[in-house]
This record gives structure tokens, C-alpha cells and sequence, in this order.
């Protein structure tokens, strides 16, 4: 094939098509996993990556130290159209394999909660594992490589990007989504989907902040920064137990973030604010035991004190508890159980951990993430319609999706 010129955006030509055997588009965990996969099989493996390091999302997760994996995943862990798509990637790469890889790195590692895995480090260790790994299996990484066209070429594909023009046999999508565009989220691999012919199903930002407007917002205004234990749910998703956090904006924190990706909008949320109590046996027995006592006093003891005295001020009844009678205590315990506060929104994708939807897995084999229309194109991770819950779940699918296609690509 003939070689040609393309200028990079650094401003100096580069010349020449490169031949590989697999390009994988993006150098996120999938795309990393990928590649150092096909790259064990002797496979000559290219990776493009149009953010100026690989493994960006990587570095910042886990609060910078990487909650690499959860011991507990199980396809349940995840949200897809097709719940079943995940199983048998799910279980042909499991969490411990994984650890194993860390511990032959050296990479010291604890558990937070939950079955969340976390470096003991830096979340640096990590990235620098698989980038020693794909070093040692030969595999080429270009940075600041951004993709321009990509076009099926008799049984492989012509990629043309700002490093020049690869062609390749197996054409793997491990470009992620839109959350945290400064990351380098992006469209590209819906828009690769939908040129090959597959669906891409509707998206939204998932494990992201909710946003509080109007009198919701008026009446925790001054409370940025407050957090206490809840149980969160939206819709008819599951009951999330963990904390919430008052932002500037709205709500945050663990809780908040796992109920977000089952929230749309007009749908109620309920958050129990006395997670794993009896709400109205406990003020029986208070308004017994401390008759004299304030909602509020009495309140403070289970979540900070600004918290309750201003839930009490807008949302329930401050007074002595022997001045409640049976349907106030009723009325005070349902409002405890399922605080009515209403939603407006999200965040978005800036602040969102994932992106939910994508490509449709009608249209890939569950155990190669190959297309069943198109031999040699392959997505990976977040690019898919598959999106875990917070706490490790994403990154386990990105290590088991990117090892099904690099066994195979």
C-alpha cells in the first residue's frame, strides 16, 4: 500500500500507512486491557488515543486511587437493555483475576467497602501496569491522535488520523462516552457505530450529581458540604444505602450518585433519612422517653444538626414531641422514610462517571463484543449500552470486555 502524508496538528508531516493487525480506538481501561491482550497472542497491536496520556480516566477515579475492581460484580451490578449481554464476559473475566495481575505488579491494595478495591497508592500504579504490560507485548501507543475517518477496506478497515493512516485486520471501539468530555469523552464510537450500521440507543449521564431548583434548592441553601447516611432510591430502581452529600447545586454523594443512574426526569425520589430504622417506632419510643424533647433535638442525633433543624423548619413540625399526637407522628415518620424532595435535573455529562446507553449489544456477540454484521469490528467498555453501578463495577467491565475482544481481535 502506498504511504502518504497527513499533517499533524503539532504542525510537522507524517508519512507513512502503518500496518497492524488490531487497532484499538482509545487508551481508557478497556482499550489498555485490549490491547495488551491481543498483544500477548502475538498480535501487532496500535493504539490511537486523541487525549495527551492514556489512561486519563484512569488517574482521576477513586479519588486518585483507583477503585480498580468490586469483589462482589455480578451481572445484576449493571444496567443494560439486554441485562444478559454481560454474563459471559463477566464470567470469563473475573475480579480476582485481575488482583492477580495487580499483585504481580507489586501494587499494594486494600478494600474500602462494599467489596471496593482501591490502590493504597496512586491510581498511577495502575495506568503504569498496563502500560508495562502493553510494552512488554510489543503494542504501539500514539497520544494526541485524534480519529478522522475510518473506512472498511476488503476484509480490514483504513483508520486515517492525525498520526497518519493505519490499516488494520480487527477495528476495536474502546472510545467511551460522553461523560467528562475534559477526559476525553466524546461521540466518536457511536458515530463509528452508526456508519457500520448498528443502533445506538439513547444516552444520558449516569452516577452523576442531581440538581436541586426552586424552593428545593431555597431551603438547603447554606448547607453545601453537609453529609449523612441515607437510602436513596429513583423510580423502580434498586435501594442505594450509603451517603449523601448537600452540594452547591443539589445532592451528591454515593447514594445520590447509584439512585441517579435509575432517575428520569418527572420520576419521585425517596430518601429515607433513618436508613434501617423504624422511623415511627422510634419517635413512639422518643416521644416517651423525651416527651420535652424538639423533633429537631431529637432528630440531631442521627444527622447534622443544621441538617435536621432546617428539614424540621420546611419540611416537618418543630415542636415538643408530646405535642404529637398519633397521625402527626405518622405523617412526621412517612416524610422521615421518603423525603419529598423533587429533582430538577442532573449535572450532566461534565460531572457524570458514565454515560448510560450506547450501542446496542443486539447487534454484538456477548463473547467476542464482536458485530454480528461486520467481521473485525469490535466495542468495548463504556462505548456499549452495559453501565455499572459505582464502586469498581464499570472498571471490571472494561477488564472483561477488553479481554473477551483481545482474545479474539
Amino acid at each position: 500500500m502506498r504511504a502518504f502524508y497527513v499533517r499533524a496538528r503539532s504542525g510537522y508531516p507524517v508519512a507513512m500507512t502503518i500496518s497492524c493487525d488490531v487497532l484499538v480506538i482509545g487508551a481508557g481501561a478497556a482499550g489498555l486491557m485490549c490491547a495488551l491482550t491481543a498483544g500477548q497472542r502475538g498480535r501487532r497491536v496500535c493504539v490511537v488515543e486523541r487525549a495527551n496520556r492514556p489512561g486519563k480516566k484512569i488517574l482521576m477515579s477513586g479519588g486518585g486511587r483507583c477503585n480498580f475492581t468490586n469483589t462482589g460484580t455480578t451481572p445484576a451490578n449493571f444496567l443494560s437493555a439486554n441485562p444478559h449481554f454481560c454474563k459471559s464476559a463477566l464470567a470469563r473475566y473475573q475480579p480476582a483475576d485481575f488482583v492477580a495481575l495487580v499483585d504481580r505488579h507489586g501494587i499494594a491494595w486494600h478494600e474500602k467497602e462494599l467489596g471496593q478495591l482501591f490502590c493504597d497508592e496512586s491510581s498511577k500504579l495502575i495506568v503504569r501496569m498496563l502500560l508495562d504490560e502493553c510494552a512488554d507485548a510489543g503494542v504501539d501507543i500514539r497520544t494526541g491522535c485524534d480519529v478522522h475517518a475510518v473506512t472498511r477496506e476488503g476484509p480490514g478497515f483504513l483508520v486515517e488520523t492525525a498520526h497518519g493512516r493505519f490499516a488494520a485486520e480487527s477495528l476495536v471501539v474502546a472510545s467511551g462516552g460522553l461523560s467528562i468530555p475534559s477526559l476525553g469523552g466524546s461521540g466518536l464510537g457511536y458515530a463509528l457505530a452508526r456508519q457500520f450500521g448498528h443502533e445506538v440507543l439513547p444516552t444520558r449521564a449516569g452516577l452523576v450529581p442531581l440538581v436541586l431548583t426552586g424552593s428545593h434548592a431555597e431551603r438547603l441553601d447554606g448547607l453545601s458540604g453537609l453529609s449523612l447516611q441515607v437510602e436513596a432510591r429513583a423510580g423502580r430502581g434498586p435501594a442505594f444505602r450509603n451517603a449523601m452529600l448537600v452540594t452547591h447545586r443539589g445532592l451528591s454523594g454515593p447514594a445520590i450518585l447509584q439512585a441517579s443512574s435509575y432517575w428520569e426526569p418527572g420520576d419521585a425520589m425517596a430518601i429515607d433519612l433513618l436508613p434501617g430504622t423504624d422511623a415511627l417506632a422510634f419517635l413512639r419510643d422518643q416521644r416517651v422517653a423525651r416527651p420535652d424533647s424538639a423533633l429537631r433535638t431529637v432528630l440531631a442525633e442521627h444527622m447534622p444538626r443544621r441538617f435536621a433543624q432546617r428539614l424540621c423548619e420546611h419540611w416537618l413540625d418543630d415542636r415538643p414531641l408530646k405535642q404529637f399526637d398519633a397521625p402527626m407522628l405518622a405523617r412526621t415518620a412517612a416524610a422521615l422514610q421518603a423525603w419529598p424532595v423533587v429533582a430538577s435535573g442532573t449535572e450532566g455529562y461534565p460531572t457524570a462517571e458514565v454515560t448510560l446507553g450506547g450501542v446496542d449489544t443486539r447487534g454484538l456477540s456477548s463473547s467476542t463484543m464482536m458485530s454480528r454484521t461486520v467481521p473485525g469490528l469490535h466495542f468495548i467498555g463504556e462505548v456499549m449500552d452495559v453501565t455499572g453501578w459505582l464502586g469498581g463495577y464499570n472498571f471490571q467491565w472494561a477488564w472483561a470486555s477488553g479481554r473477551a475482544a483481545g482474545d479474539v481481535a
